[in-house]
């Protein structure tokens, strides 16, 4: 199924999430067959920041490349919350993230898993299963 992702500016994602639902439902309305999630534009920092020229204390945690996927996972998932999360890690070398959501909103977002998961795996070369939380 086809996804449409929104890349909202990161200073107004709190505005956007208590509007959310409302967006996402007109918009889905709007394009029908495709589903609509929205994510904060976010920068990644590199390792070497802090070695850099002109730049005043360490690269701040919340730009680690770890920490802005975790947050594209929160936001693909907005209303629902994550409960857990498994990762595995194959002979052969491959990582499978396996992400719970919480069970309250089974019935809304059952039919989307398979979206978040492919939009995942486009934004941050991850591969990541969802399931609901027993």
């Amino acid at each position: 199924k086809k996804a449409i992702v929104i890349s909202a500016p990161y200073k107004l994602l709190q505005q956007f999430h208590k509007i959310q639902p409302k967006i996402i439902r007109e918009l889905e309305k709007k394009f029908s067959g495709k589903h609509v999630m929205i994510v904060a534009n976010r920068t990644i920092l590199g390792k070497s920041y802090s070695r850099k020229a002109g730049v005043k204390g360490p690269r701040p945690r919340s730009r680690t490349l770890t920490k802005v996927h975790e947050s594209i996972l929160e936001d693909l998932v907005f209303p629902t919350e994550i409960v857990g999360k498994r990762t595995r890690c194959k002979v052969d070398g491959t990582k499978t993230t396996k992400v719970f959501l919480d069970n309250k909103d089974k019935n809304n977002i059952e039919s989307k898993l398979e979206t978040f998961a492919s939009v995942y795996a486009k934004l941050t070369n991850k591969a990541v299963q969802f399931a609901f939380d027993a």
